[in-house]
């Protein structure tokens, strides 16, 4: 019975946090005459603005980003031609990033190089795990089962690291680059200003439920490990 109330738990925790931040997207998306650009038109302002000249505008990305290997603000459709609250402010959040990469951010950098060392490490973990019974059934050996699994385990533990190091980096983005941006320049009136904190916290939380998914996948991968 405690599994079964452990699992409604962690379900809960996970599934929480992803249902506000798109409740809390989706309260805000409806079009409104009195936003005088879209979202990609204020984040190509932003370039101009800030003399973010390396940086380019992708507008139909399938998620919205910001890529620092490509140097690229990438947008949804929703978001880059759509004026409506949510889509000012998201795309000001990520261009929020393009500051960030542009003034030497070092946890963005660390962020970028844990997330390309980590891809490696996911297909190497998977191939491990998927090689463990033919290990075990050519060595005849157990024990090289438990090596190879505990560095599959392993590269589970980047994938913590790496959503450890997001979570600020989105805070950072949110809160010290893009609502001051909103606010000096008035792109946000005072009225929305409660609206765009609240979209912005749901940006920087879209990557929390995925931190607890990483951890929860490692500590069972560690538990089985352990047996």
């Amino acid at each position: 019975m405690h599994w079964i109330l452990l699992i409604a738990l962690v379900a809960l925790v996970i599934a929480g946090p992803q249902w506000w931040v798109r409740r809390t997207l989706n309260r805000y998306s409806a079009a409104r005459d009195n936003i005088p650009g879209t979202g990609g038109e204020l984040a190509q302002h932003l370039f101009k603005r800030l003399e973010l000249a390396n940086v380019k505008l992708l507008t139909d990305s399938p998620t919205d980003h910001y890529d620092p290997i490509n140097k690229q603000v990438c947008l949804t459709p929703a978001v880059a031609d759509q004026r409506s609250l949510t889509a000012i402010v998201v795309a000001a959040h990520e261009v929020g990033h393009a500051i960030q990469d542009a003034t030497g951010y070092a946890p963005l950098r660390w962020r970028t190089h844990i997330a390309r060392l980590y891809s490696s490490l996911e297909k190497f973990g998977g191939v491990l795990l998927l090689s463990i019974p033919v290990v075990i059934l050519v060595t005849r050996v157990p024990q090289s089962g438990l090596i190879m699994l505990l560095l599959a385990v392993g590269s589970t533990l980047g994938a913590v690291l790496l959503s450890l190091i997001t979570l600020p980096v989105e805070l950072d983005a949110s809160f010290n680059r893009t609502l001051p941006l909103l606010e000096a320049g008035n792109y946000v009136s005072a009225k929305d200003l409660p609206a765009a904190r609240k979209i912005l916290t749901a940006c920087a939380l879209t990557y929390f439920a995925a931190s607890l998914i990483s951890m929860f996948n490692a500590w069972r991968w560690m538990r089985y490990a352990r047996r």
